[in-house]
């Protein structure tokens, strides 16, 4: 019986939620959202579903993903554009993580707890960022460029025209003002290298 209720009301939610495949059935950049989806669903260890199942799934117990998911249809064509506007009245997305129209992200970006986190930086795939976190601009000379697989923990900060290699992880709180190669963890106010390809410095 307990099954039964649990599918039901999975199939009632994903009723209520449909619309929102409109904007994906209408946009073309497919591909770039099948993509977060299937990282969402590595790390969330969902079970594995079609992918408008698995994007209707997200958006009800995921609501950062609605923020990832807008911001790909914003980069589409014109009429998935215009559908984003409409669903995005009924489906708002979630109101503390402010991701910039101006960013240009790659494939897999995971956002956990997107609490008061803000997003300006050209980013490479498969990011993972966590709650409170700022990346943007200090002047006028340009924003982050942050490179593949690089995750960026609770309350950090990386401002500035700077880079972040490869496989770059930031600590919490830390405050990131100046380039980081790969392969290196970052801590501190300001951020210094503090293991590098897995040594300590």
């Amino acid at each position: 019986m307990k099954s039964f209720f649990t599918k039901f009301f999975f199939w009632l939610r994903a009723i209520w939620y449909s619309p929102v495949l409109l904007c994906f059935l209408l946009t073309d950049v497919k591909e770039i959202i099948k993509l977060d989806v299937e990282r969402w669903q590595a790390v969330l260890n969902l079970p594995k579903r079609p992918i408008f199942l698995q994007i209707l799934g997200l958006f009800k117990d995921a609501p950062e993903f609605r923020n990832i998911y807008y911001f790909r249809i914003l980069k589409g064509n014109i009429v998935g554009r215009i559908m984003r506007y409409i669903v995005k009245i009924f489906y708002p997305p979630f109101p503390l993580l402010f991701i910039s129209d101006a960013c240009n992200i790659g494939p897999g970006l995971f956002i956990q707890h997107g609490f008061s986190t803000m997003i300006l930086a050209d980013i490479g795939s498969n990011c993972w960022i966590n709650q409170q976190v700022t990346i943007g601009v200090k002047d006028t000379t340009g924003h982050p460029q942050i490179g593949n697989n690089v995750r960026i923990t609770a309350g950090a900060k990386v401002i500035g025209n700077i880079k972040l290699g490869d496989n770059v992880v930031v600590g919490a709180n830390a405050v990131v003002v100046k380039d980081v190669p790969s392969d290196c963890v970052v801590g501190g106010v300001p951020a210094r290298i503090i293991k590098k390809e897995g040594q300590r410095v």
